[in-house]
């Protein structure tokens, strides 16, 4: 089975996040790409002992349109309308892209979530990043069960009541929550002087941080293609 979502008819359930309290936002849409501007929110939920700050570029639930707003931002939702799968277990994703980015350090990384049990559980294909260029190019990764390709978020001290580690395979064979395209790892840098652990604590909203060590810049996506393996 194969998904495709090429935007030529709006974001087709894609979507951006301004802020935990926020929530989603729409997608820039416009000549049938997606557009994703700096500066991004820092998303602070897996700060150490997690995996650290994340950018969030790109959204898609894969199990629910969510509520009347989500609903209104994301646009038809032809890949729960679709019933594509949630079996991504060795599903390949070929996006389409261009864009032009400085990245400090950052790279731009799948990520699925899934919530068993009550424990929502990310892992993030830091073993084949995506590469941002000025040119249109095709790229394509491959979710694979090796948990060596893969890095599991993780929760920063507070939010270990809902987020956590669930085994790679039990994420990929139900990817029920989202996918996300991210850019990670962020040097969060504090403006001035702090009296408490910097992790403890949220950037942009309980202390100012150096943006100029954050990634700068855009992306454009064309177009996202998923195979789903034989079965799933």
């Amino acid at each position: 089975m194969r998904y495709v979502e090429t935007f030529d008819h709006g974001p087709g359930g894609w979507y951006g996040w301004i802020s935990n309290s926020a929530g989603p936002k729409p997608l820039e849409v416009r000549d049938g790409y997606a557009v994703s501007r700096s500066p991004w929110w820092i998303d602070y939920n897996h700060a150490p002992p997690g995996v650290g700050y994340l950018h969030l570029l790109f959204m898609l639930n894969t199990a629910s349109k969510g509520g009347e707003h989500q609903r209104e931002v994301q646009g038809e939702h032809r890949f729960v309308d679709g019933r594509y799968p949630t079996n991504f277990s060795n599903a390949r994703m070929t996006l389409r892209l261009k864009g032009e980015l400085e990245a400090r350090g950052a790279q731009l990384l799948l990520l699925c979530q899934a919530v068993q049990g009550g424990l929502c559980s990310g892992w993030l294909l830091t073993g084949q990043p995506f590469h941002v260029t000025p040119d249109w190019s095709e790229q394509t990764v491959t979710l694979s069960l090796d948990p060596s390709q893969w890095t599991c978020l993780g929760s920063r001290h507070d939010r270990s009541d809902f987020y956590g580690e669930l085994p790679l395979e039990t994420v990929l064979g139900d990817v029920n929550t989202d996918i996300l395209l991210v850019l990670h790892p962020l040097d969060i840098a504090p403006m001035g002087p702090l009296g408490d652990d910097p992790h403890r604590l949220r950037p942009e909203r309980d202390y100012p941080v150096w943006r100029s060590r954050l990634p700068e810049g855009y992306v454009l996506l064309d177009e996202v293609a998923i195979e789903f393996e034989v079965g799933a």
